[in-house]
């Protein structure tokens, strides 16, 4: 049995590592994509998952299935191809560490997993099934991803969603929210950013948490506001937490599925469903996912850069030793 399964993008963040004598940008090739962040933290934080996608036959491809396995993610529903290559993203940051993507993807591998070609057994062995929106963006991963949806659904799955809005990936903006919705409208618990919020409805985080509970039929959401914390509800509870203080941010990539994947190792230790989780609960949940993320921020990369547990405990107890809160 397998705690969280997911389906969805791997590919290799090229991301900025230092500058040439002659001015350019040196990079460094990182093991990525949101799901397998997204598990990376459930399996270092206590959890048995595993991953369906799709990559390249080749040196990123061996590279990504070698890095999952080293996180202890089961990896037979990763399938090589031969005649696709694995998907690049090129990530510039900005001062402040914050990212803008470029991706080589015309085809990438990810979008080319076949609906006949995912793994039902590893969906019908667990207990949560977790995918985002870029797996939608082309077909066949489209088709794929909603046959997933719909054997997750129909075994009683719960069903974990981060919408991860890559912009240049979609075709047209109202391409990408109708995606999106579609994606809303199947999902028990979402972790979505202020600025996906914004981008789908121009509401601000609370009314957009509110939204998706009440119209879409959502049970818990997740609201991350980046650096200043997170919004958190469901049907009888809601928080707000700030993300630690004192934090020297290198690198964000990952950050966010770090989050998602650190509240959901925690979500599955309450034992409840997530509508039931109480005010205490969902603060105990948030504040170690916030932690998680922040520390993250620490180191390079996205998979390699998940905190371990005893310092993300340190971290919180040292919060509330200095009676700062988080």
């Amino acid at each position: 049995m397998f705690d969280v399964v997911a389906l969805g993008e791997l590919l290799i963040d090229f991301a900025p590592h230092s500058v040439s004598e002659t001015g350019y940008p040196v990079l460094a090739a990182n093991p990525g994509g949101a799901p397998g962040n997204f598990l990376a933290a459930l399996n270092r934080y206590g959890c048995r998952t595993a991953m369906i996608g799709k990559v390249g036959d080749d040196m990123f491809g061996r590279l990504l299935i070698g890095t999952l396995k080293e996180a202890g993610i089961e990896t037979r529903g990763v399938i090589a191809d031969p005649d696709q290559f694995t998907t690049l993203a090129f990530v510039s940051l900005d001062e402040t560490g914050n990212r803008d993507f470029s991706f080589a993807r015309k085809p990438g591998a990810d979008t080319c997993l076949r609906p006949e070609e995912v793994d039902e057994e590893l969906i019908l062995g667990a207990k949560v099934f977790h995918f985002g929106t870029l797996s939608l963006t082309d077909e066949p991963a489209a088709s794929a991803t909603r046959r997933a949806v719909s054997l997750a659904k129909e075994n009683g799955l719960l069903i974990s969603l981060d919408p991860n809005l890559r912009k240049p990936l979609w075709r047209s903006e109202a391409e990408a929210k109708a995606a999106m919705e579609w994606s809303l409208h199947q999902a028990d618990i979402v972790k979505i950013s202020d600025e996906e919020i914004d981008f789908l409805w121009g509401l601000s985080p609370e009314a957009g948490a509110e939204k998706l509970l009440k119209e879409f039929g959502v049970s818990l959401v997740y609201v991350t506001l980046g650096p200043k914390g997170c919004y958190a509800r469901n049907a009888s509870a809601c928080v707000m937490v700030k993300s630690p203080s004192g934090i020297h941010v290198v690198d964000t990539t990952g950050a966010g599925d770090i989050f998602g994947g650190s509240a959901m190792s925690q979500f599955l230790k309450c034992g409840k469903a997530p509508s039931a989780l109480t005010q205490k609960e969902l603060e105990s949940i948030v504040t170690f996912a916030c932690t998680a993320a922040s520390l993250s921020t620490q180191t390079r990369g996205g998979i390699t850069s998940v905190p371990s547990p005893e310092a993300v405990l340190a971290k919180i107890s040292e919060i509330a030793s200095s009676g700062a809160g988080t």
